[in-house]
């Protein structure tokens, strides 16, 4: 089932990456982006970054490799799941 969820994961991460000025015709400019990181094109680098974060977790997530980075990070806030 990990795996399934994952490749599911990874493919919507995909689509966000390669059809990006789709995104931003249908669903509009983010004026945060644009103001960070930069003029024209911060809405469309938003999405390709959300795009990439998304197909990361998931192979690190299917890989196992993502409980022990979040328990490395978040370890000290919860002492008895060590």
């Amino acid at each position: 089932m990990t795996y399934i969820i994952g490749f599911g994961v990874i493919a919507l991460g995909t689509i966000l990456v390669i059809y990006t000025e789709w995104f931003v015709n249908n669903f509009g400019r983010s004026a945060w982006a644009e103001a960070k990181f930069g003029g024209d094109g911060g809405t469309r680098l938003l999405y390709k970054l959300i795009g990439l974060t998304m197909i990361l977790l998931a192979f690190m997530g299917m890989t196992g490799m993502l409980g022990n980075i979040i328990l490395a990070i978040f370890g000290n806030l919860f002492v008895g799941l060590q």
